[in-house]
């Protein structure tokens, strides 16, 4: 792993402490993949920089190529380990998006038929009243 003083780590950020009962996937360069401590499903997953900034949109090229590489690496692993059928990713950016700790991180949450009643609109959900939606054909 690389040393993370010489990332820009913060102290108080749960993501740049190493902790012994961090259960990680895989390690990278610039980052790691480690499953979540407090699963939405099994085998949901975190895809997290070392380098410590909270927004997505802060991310230089390397960081953002090899991020999207570790979830695809991730995903593998968690096909072999729990054979979803399906997947949602997604990023929280900022308090109002929901994000609750400030160190960017990717959320790779396997999906399983009938673990919820209607799944579509899948991401949408952020705001269920916006989540189903009709297509008009024009």
């Amino acid at each position: 792993m690389i040393e993370q003083t010489l990332l820009a780590a913060d102290e108080n950020c749960r993501f740049c402490l190493t902790k012994p009962s961090r259960r990680i996937m895989i390690e990278g360069k610039f980052g790691f993949v480690a499953w979540d401590r407090h699963p939405v499903s099994e085998g949901h997953f975190l895809v997290i920089p070392y380098r410590h900034f909270s927004e997505y949109f802060n991310i230089n090229d390397e960081e953002r190529e090899e991020l999207w590489r570790l979830v695809t690496e991730g995903k593998k692993i968690a096909d072999e380990k729990f054979n979803p059928d399906g997947y949602n990713i997604g990023i929280n950016v900022g308090k109002w998006a929901g994000q609750s700790v400030p160190h960017l991180h990717i959320h790779v949450i396997p999906r399983y038929q009938g673990d919820v009643e209607n799944p579509k609109g899948g991401v949408r959900g952020v705001i269920p009243k916006n989540k189903l939606y009709t297509l008009n054909p024009d």
